[in-house]
């Protein structure tokens, strides 16, 4: 369908790719920043965790919400004002001369994320046709992947040479020129029904998905019995249930419930998010082995780091399309997660073998390549079975589901760690074990017994090894699931298709939207 092509569409999309590595990439570049934010802030233990939690809550309660807005009010309109507002979050960022403003400034720029990534798929909708919408996911996919992956060390390199705000300075003429290139390149769209916005509907999707969110990012730091994070749990589940059921009976829903009878929405979802829990909770153990077990520091450690990140970016971009023209979709989805899944089963091998980097290089690359090339299935087959006119609450709900499956999996790999961990540990620094591994490292230490740290660092890498294996299984329950689901059509049993990727025709359908009109 070439009249969908936009002539300018690859100059758009690396707009797009730029503003969504920023966006990513602060998701994880201040964790090597906190330190020296501590010292200079006067931070507590309680505003450091905000500091952190404020952007990504923030960011993940909003992208369902700001999906329907931009659906309703115009996809372009969102993008720019995200931007915008990202880059006026992240200047105020670097100057906060206190810890409150600190956290003040993150939430304004989980504002604007949540506002930029929610539109950015459904941006790549509208000026892609069918056949090289899976090219533009994936690169749309290869550098969310890059912007987690290199995020300590873009931190690190920073923190070498200035101090601690440059780690959000740097956004600010990112977002000013993104924001700029937005409004010359990108042709605005919007819902043309011009049905009136579910702010019950929003206003639910927020609360759930913030009471979930934070319930799992918790966690691992009060337990999982906690009255914080049941608390919050039950918030998060209520109110899903309250969306669920008003979205069932409101004129106009911002999500229709019903899509998850459509086993394409269903298989998407549970590949994407069993693929986010992995990755996440593998990154987030890796990290800290390659840190507090190896003596890496935190540039080293994200160097290492590095070669998954760039099987990632390559095989989203150039790989996948390949692969689905002679697989299909659905057995493109099966076997990249299945890769990854294998990736994380010899990273656990490596790791508990006491293997060297060598080893590691491998594992990291087959976990990045089976990422990159399952990713842009399962963003294709969620967004294409959402309705254009829905494009946006449809890159809303797919960002959301990758924040929940991160958190999850970090949670989850995390607990399976801990309990690992501290069965093992030696008596003598267990009540340490009970708090974190650096507070048992430090008993080590401080006993002066290396017999004692090396029964420490081993305890944790058995740990790790075992959650990297759970991680493995999830990945390939989730290539299992994706592989039966996405292929088939609503309301059908037939075996998956093999020739188009998911949701082509729906994706590529008559209906278009209306130019867009003042509101």
């Amino acid at each position: 369908m070439a009249d969908q092509r936009h002539p300018k569409r690859w100059w758009i999309l690396a707009v797009i790719c730029i503003s969504v590595l920023t966006a990513v990439l602060d998701n994880t570049v201040l964790n090597v920043a906190i330190p020296s934010m501590s010292s200079e802030l006067g931070a507590t233990t309680t505003q450091l965790q905000w500091i952190l939690n404020a952007y990504s809550l923030v960011q993940a309660g909003l992208l369902v919400a700001a999906g329907g807005l931009g659906d309703r009010y115009g996809r372009k309109r969102a993008l720019a004002g995200g931007l915008a507002l990202f880059g006026a979050g992240s200047l105020g960022a670097a100057l906060s001369g206190t810890a409150t403003q600190l956290i003040a400034s993150r939430a304004v720029m989980g504002v604007g994320a949540a506002f930029l990534m929610a539109s950015s798929l459904a941006v790549l909708v509208r000026v892609f046709d069918d056949a090289e919408r899976p090219k533009a996911f994936g690169a749309w996919a290869a550098t969310a992947a890059l912007g987690i992956a290199i995020g300590p060390l873009v931190g690190g390199l920073l923190l070498a040479n200035f101090w601690w705000g440059s780690v959000f300075l740097i956004n600010v003429p990112i977002a000013l020129l993104g924001a700029i290139a937005v409004s010359v390149l990108v042709p605005e769209t919007r819902d043309p029904e011009g049905e009136r916005p579910d702010l019950l509907g929003g206003l639910l999707s927020i609360v759930a998905t913030v009471g979930l969110l934070y319930a799992v990012t918790a966690i691992p730091e009060y337990g999982w019995t906690s009255a914080q994070v049941l608390l919050a749990a039950l918030v998060g589940a209520a109110a899903a249930v309250g969306f669920a059921v008003w979205s069932r009976k409101a004129a106009y829903p911002m999500l229709d419930v019903a899509l998850f009878r459509d086993p394409r929405f269903s298989g998407a979802v549970a590949g994407g998010v069993l693929a986010a829990l992995g990755m996440g909770g593998a990154l987030f153990l890796l990290t800290q082995h390659l840190q507090l077990v190896l003596g890496y520091s935190a540039l080293e450690a994200g160097l290492r780091v590095a070669p998954m990140a760039v099987s990632v970016f390559v095989c989203s971009s150039v790989v996948s399309p390949k692969v689905i023209a002679g697989l299909g979709a659905p057995r493109t989805a099966a076997a990249g997660l299945a890769v990854s899944g294998v990736g994380l089963a010899v990273l656990a091998w490596v790791a508990a073998d006491g293997i060297g980097y060598a080893g590691m290089l491998l594992a990291l690359v087959l976990i990045g390549a089976g990422l990159g090339i399952a990713i842009p299935v399962t963003a294709n087959a969620l967004m294409g079975a959402i309705p254009p006119e829905r494009a946006g609450t449809g890159s809303g709900v797919n960002s959301a589901l990758q924040e929940l499956g991160t958190g999850l999996g970090v949670a989850v790999l995390g607990a399976i760690l801990m309990g690992r961990f501290v069965s093992l540990v030696p008596s003598s620094v267990s009540a340490a074990a009970d708090r974190s591994l650096p507070a048992a490292l430090d008993a080590a230490h401080r006993r002066g017994d290396g017999g004692v740290l090396a029964q420490v660092q081993h305890a944790f890498t058995s740990g790790m090894s075992l959650s990297l294996l759970v991680a493995a299984a999830a990945l390939l329950v989730g290539g299992a699931l994706a592989g039966l689901l996405i292929g088939r059509q609503p309301g059908t049993a037939g075996a998956p298709g093999t020739a188009e990727a998911p949701g082509a025709a729906t994706l590529g359908g008559p209906a278009q939207d209306a130019p867009a009109s003042a509101v």
